[in-house]
């Protein structure tokens, strides 16, 4: 099943607020996201039931194996397109948030190719 963009960008999120917090909880995300609760709520719920996310009984959120997959992958893909498109001369606004918008629908093919590109601009 592929997850829409706005599943993939909850575990995104989920991801890097592990990475500095020790317990990511559904406000954090929702504070991160600047979305609702109850969007969150729905969120997780869906993620739980398609198996990308947990929650542990004091309400803390994990990744499953598939969610931190898809999370690193989609993570890379922002990092790498955002440095890339700053690179070309773009401001680092305008390059995250255009990074947020591709890194969801680029091909691997074409981002490994940027991302070769990239490594190579270095």
């Amino acid at each position: 099943m592929r997850l829409q963009e706005s599943g993939e960008m909850y575990l995104e999120t989920v991801y890097i607020l592990s990475e500095k917090e020790s317990a990511v909880r559904s406000i954090d995300v929702a504070d991160r996201m600047g979305v609702s609760k109850p969007s969150v709520s729905r969120a997780v719920s869906l993620l739980k039931n398609g198996g990308y996310l947990e929650m542990e009984a004091n309400g803390s959120l994990s990744l499953t194996e598939e969610g931190l997959r898809i999370a690193k992958r989609t993570y890379e893909r922002h990092t790498v397109l955002t440095s890339y498109f700053v690179r070309l001369g773009v401001s680092p606004e305008a390059a995250a948030e255009d990074a947020c918008k591709i890194e969801h629908d680029i091909s691997d093919e074409t981002f490994n190719a940027i991302k070769a590109h990239a490594a190579a601009m270095k």
